[in-house]
């Protein structure tokens, strides 16, 4: 927030506001109230003091404005996000209607959009991503800001951008209808459903962080007029145009996304900012760099941005930021000009006006006198002890620290009782709630429960290595632990179904929502058999060796392969098998033996034909050139010698 020029004297300057917030300089003016930096006292710290215009307090016709600015502390308290500005506390000081909040040093969205025109993509989306997170918070809460705009969006002095004014938030469950007969919000921003039927959702505020990207990125707003309804009246009836109508380059992705977060039927829309949120980052992960880091060049499209913090594009009847007060039914027969709004309920409809003291004669002052005297010490104990005096406040203190919320009970004289209990969305040491709760009368020196957050419950991952799939997924229901993706690797050493490894660690301490998950063995990873016919026995095994097999060698004798040589194998070549399983190979040791015959004595013809049909090559040689061919005299092989089949003999003939 940036100070505002103090032409004029504020009375509101040096005062300490409820005896606790010292009022040091005025930072900022709104459609409904005026924010100053303050000091609290109590706390000794900064905070932004955010008053109430007085004229809405006694206005007739504005007193639903005043209870919208009461119940903004109850609706934003409740929110302990890091993206949304927290709300601690609020009151009504004589005059003087007023919250506290966390002051956020920095600017704003829209001082930025000044500065600089447009920003680049990648800023934008980041910016959105940032808004996007925050009222996500709120919506899982059932709770809509109702009017995002870049004046609500504060930008920290980390840069980090922080959604500020839920001034007009309410519950979800309040929102579907008006009883006012008029809608707040600032016009260049608002959804279609809100102006045309005074219904408003989550949806509604995804619609504003639509428009909201549509200006980052181009430097204008998507609608603009003369006066606040023609403005309202385009949101109603056109659609918001691409942003790539004013800036070409623009890819289909943006288009794509700014048409979907602005439908006009909000069922076309996301249906809360976190769904609109995973679109977000998704169009940005589809986007490469130098996309990203592209910038429209201001002013894009023919009505530039202005430089007044108060004007929005041409309009002149309504600033860029101002929360102006629209009447229902724009999607329906046009409202003529200076009709009359429906009638808003009275703020306090209970308030009367004191009754005027009757004065009397000295006589009857003197009875009076002599009753009160009689009365007044068993009206005194009354009052105190049972009476309107003995009753107290209870103070808000939700989203405080469970120190900060004790001083608070106990400085209003109350007993803080604390209970600590887990919670998913809240951080620990935050106030969930009290019981009473915040504004109920307690007698003084009462009890307040406190129910404080422990934060989420959490849980020591276990030991699920070598345990199966399905006893480790019974493990981790039994510890409340949700299972992640389960990976199946082919392993050799370890069995399939088995675990071996999960992610987090075993021994680790989680969320108890945190999911674990599994990489389980598939056993070993399948093969087909390699070929290994007429290798020789070395490289047969190093083939083997090499697919993962585990190999057996034998050997046997065969004409079918020379020595050496692996001529069969079990199983077969190109079977389906495993890495580890066995395979046996047989290499051949040259071909069979036979045993030699003692052919000596026989006669040629029938020798010749016994060492044939004993498998061996004969050579006849005649012992004398003059030989007839008679009988056998001699053989080269002994006989009863073990010789390969084909070996050669010589037989000797006289």
């Amino acid at each position: 927030m940036c100070p505002v020029s103090d032409t004029l004297t504020d009375p509101l300057l040096g005062r300490v506001i409820d005896g606790r917030y010292e009022v040091r300089d005025r930072v900022a003016a709104g459609g409904m109230a005026t924010v100053y930096l303050a000091f609290d006292r109590r706390l000794e710290r900064e905070v932004a003091l955010k008053v109430m215009h007085r004229h809405l307090e006694v206005d007739p016709n504005s007193r639903e404005f005043v209870a919208r600015f009461r119940r903004e502390a109850k609706a934003a308290a409740r929110l302990t996000h890091p993206g949304v500005v927290r709300v601690y506390d609020q009151g009504i000081d004589d005059d003087v209607s007023y919250l506290t909040m966390e002051f956020v040093e920095g600017g704003n969205l829209r001082e930025r959009l000044q500065r600089m025109g447009t920003l680049s993509l990648r800023e934008s989306l980041e910016t959105l991503d940032h808004v996007l997170d925050a009222l996500a918070s709120a919506h899982r809460q059932g709770l809509v800001h109702q009017d995002v705009k870049p004046e609500n969006v504060l930008i920290d002095a980390d840069g980090r951008p922080r959604v500020a004014d839920f001034g007009l938030a309410r519950a979800v469950t309040e929102v579907t209808s008006s009883t006012s007969g008029t809608i707040l919000g600032t016009v260049a921003y608002l959804g279609p459903e809100l102006i045309a039927n005074g219904v408003s959702d989550t949806r509604t505020d995804v619609y504003a962080a639509g428009v909201l990207l549509y200006e980052m990125i181009t430097g204008r707003q998507p609608h603009t007029g003369t006066t606040a309804i023609q403005v309202a009246t385009k949101h109603v009836h056109e659609d918001v145009p691409a942003p790539s109508t004013v800036v070409p380059w623009l890819p289909a992705e943006i288009d794509e996304l700014v048409a979907h977060l602005t439908a006009r039927e909000p069922d076309a829309r996301p249906q809360d900012a976190a769904a609109a949120l995973q679109q977000v980052r998704r169009v940005e992960g589809l986007l490469d760099d130098p996309t990203l880091d592209r910038r429209a060049e201001p002013p894009s499209g023919a009505t530039p941005i202005s430089a007044d913090p108060d004007v929005t594009a041409v309009l002149a009847a309504t600033p860029a930021g101002s929360t102006v007060a629209l009447p229902i039914g724009l999607g329906h027969p046009f409202p003529s000009v200076g009709a009359e709004l429906a009638a808003l309920p009275d703020d306090d409809p209970e308030a009367k006006e004191p009754a005027r003291t009757d004065r009397r004669a000295g006589w009857w002052i003197a009875a009076i006198l002599v009753a009160v005297l009689a009365l007044g010490g068993g009206g005194l104990w009354w009052y105190n002890s049972i009476g309107p005096g003995a009753y107290t406040t209870v103070p808000s203190v939700a989203s405080e620290t469970e120190d900060h919320a004790k001083t608070i009970l106990e400085g209003a004289g109350l007993v803080p009782q604390v209970t600590r209990v887990f919670d998913d969305g809240i951080a620990e040491g935050i106030v969930i709630s009290t019981d009473p709760g915040a504004q109920a009368r307690i007698l003084e020196h009462g009890t307040v429960a406190v129910t404080v957050s422990k934060g989420p419950r959490m849980t020591t991952v276990p030991t699920l290595v070598g345990e199966s799939e399905k006893d480790a997924k019974a493990t981790l229901k039994d510890l409340e632990l949700p299972v992640g993706d389960v990976t199946s690797t082919y392993s050799d050493t370890i069995p399939e179904g088995q675990v071996m490894s999960i992610t987090p660690a075993a021994g680790e301490s989680v969320r108890h929502d945190t999911p674990i998950a599994l990489e389980v063995s598939g056993g070993p990873a399948p093969l087909t058999v390699p070929d290994v016919s007429g290798m020789t026995a070395d490289d047969a095994v190093a083939t083997l060796d090499d697919a993962g097999m585990v190999v057996s060698v034998e050997h046997a004798r065969t004409t079918d392969a020379p020595k050496g040589e692996v001529f069969a194998q079990s199983p077969a070549a190109n079977a389906s098998a495993h890495r580890t399983d066995a395979i046996t190979i047989t290499v051949s040791d040259g071909p069979p033996l036979v045993t030699v015959d003692d052919y000596v004595g026989l006669d040629v013809d029938k020798a010749l034909k016994q060492a044939q049909k004993d498998g061996l090559d004969v050579t006849l040689y005649a012992k004398w050139p003059w030989s007839s061919k008679g009988s056998i005299v001699d053989q080269s092989l002994v006989p009863g010698a073990q010789v390969e089949q084909g070996t050669s003999i010589v037989l000797m003939y006289n």
